[in-house]
C-alpha cells in the first residue's frame, strides 16, 4: 500500500506535467507567431521525444529549416532557470530523436538545428526566452 508521501510525490509529477505541457502550448504559439509552422508536436522516438518540431521556409532559396525545440518551462527563476537544463545527456537524447526524424521525413535542401525556448512564469505574462542553434551535434 502506498503512504500519503507516494501520493503527493505523484501529485507533483502531475502538476509538473501540466506546467510543462502548458509551457509546450505558450512556447508554439510564440513560435507560430514569428512564422514558424508545427509539423510535429511530442515527436516520439523510442523513450525520447522532441517536444516540437517547426519549419519555416529560408528566405531565399526555397529550402525549408527544420528546428527540433526543447521547451523547459518553470515557475519560477529558481534552479538556474529553464535553459541550463538541457545538458549535454538532453542534446545527446535530442540528436538521436532528431537522427530518427530526419530519416522518416527528410526533404533534399532540408536544414536543421536545435533551438530551446524557455517559458518562465512567474511575472504577469509567462516570459520566452527562444534561444536558436543553442547548440549543434557532431
Amino acid at each position: 500500500m502506498l503512504g500519503e508521501g507516494a501520493g503527493r510525490f505523484t501529485s507533483m509529477l502531475a502538476a509538473r506535467q501540466l506546467l510543462g505541457e502548458k509551457g509546450e502550448r505558450i512556447a508554439e504559439g510564440w513560435l507560430a507567431s514569428r512564422g514558424w509552422i508545427l509539423v510535429e508536436r511530442r515527436f516520439r522516438s523510442g523513450h525520447r521525444d522532441i517536444d516540437l518540431v517547426v519549419e519555416r521556409e529560408a528566405v531565399k532559396g526555397g529550402s525549408r529549416i527544420v528546428a527540433f525545440v526543447e521547451v523547459k518551462t518553470r515557475a519560477s527563476s529558481g534552479f538556474g532557470g529553464p535553459l541550463g537544463a538541457v545538458n549535454w545527456r538532453k542534446q545527446r537524447e535530442l540528436a538521436k530523436a532528431a537522427r530518427d526524424w530526419m530519416s522518416r521525413f527528410h526533404r533534399p535542401g532540408d536544414v536543421y538545428r536545435f533551438d530551446v525556448v524557455g517559458v518562465l512564469f512567474g511575472a504577469a505574462q509567462p516570459e520566452v526566452v527562444h534561444v536558436e542553434n543553442a547548440f549543434s551535434v557532431k
